[in-house]
């Protein structure tokens, strides 16, 4: 089974803590996902803080508008430094989102590293190389722009 890498990284101009807030509320990470998606977050969060074994139900349409129903747990909690969300179920075999908050100058560098693996051998490979390593940028892309719009309220963008 092959393992993949997904590494990005984006200067926001904010502090740590409202960096915090933002990201370790699942309820924002629809506002962050591309619309095409169709992401919904289907547990009842309340603005409930993020913990370690915390578990978070989506359903989300990574292709062809096929709804998918996704797990998460939230396995690692270092607040307000990074946190990690694991999927226990989904369309991967194997999801682990680690979210890093480096405070730097008048922001904060933030830091994505997802690792994953994808089902089904070669056809697995082979949807990686065609598909989802192109879905993935596109998503990452989305996020970038949008996060850029919402903090740019906060101050300048590097």
């Amino acid at each position: 089974m092959k393992t993949y890498f997904y590494k990005d990284e984006q200067f926001l101009p904010v502090d740590i803590n409202k960096a915090w807030d933002f990201f370790s509320s699942a309820e924002n990470l629809a506002v962050i996902t591309p619309p095409e998606l169709g992401f919904k977050v289907l547990t009842s969060l309340d603005n409930q803080e993020i913990y370690e074994g915390m578990l978070i139900e989506y359903k989300v349409s990574p292709l062809f508008k096929i709804p998918l129903h996704w797990k998460t747990e939230i396995s690692k909690v270092d607040k307000p430094h990074s946190f990690t969300d694991k999927q226990l179920k989904g369309p991967y075999k194997l999801w682990e989102h680690t979210h890093e908050f480096i405070v730097k100058g008048n922001g904060i560098l933030m830091k994505d590293t997802v690792k994953y693996q994808l089902p089904f051998g070669i056809i697995g490979q082979l949807a990686h190389s065609l598909i989802v390593s192109k879905k993935l940028k596109h998503i990452f892309a989305y996020r970038k722009q949008i996060l850029n719009q919402i903090f740019k309220s906060h101050g300048n963008t590097d």
